[in-house]
């Protein structure tokens, strides 16, 4: 069972999509230069900084998780 919830996850996460987070005022600013290197740039960050808190709490949850099984 964890096997199979573990794969789901690792697909789950491999096959997301490319996504787009800004406020309307950055993305307005972005989209008016005309290089959008520094909008994919900013697109970047953002995902970065809004998948970490997901994969600590992941990670802390897996060790308890871990902890309780052996108990």
């Amino acid at each position: 069972m964890l096997k199979r919830i573990l794969i789901i996850l690792i697909l789950f996460v491999v096959s997301t999509l490319t996504v787009e987070s800004q406020c309307a005022m950055c993305r307005a600013v972005l989209e008016s230069e005309a290089d959008q290197s520094t909008a994919e740039g900013i697109n970047n960050g953002i995902v970065y900084l809004m998948a970490i808190p997901y994969i600590l709490v992941g990670g802390l949850g897996y060790i308890i998780y871990r902890k309780f099984k052996r108990s």
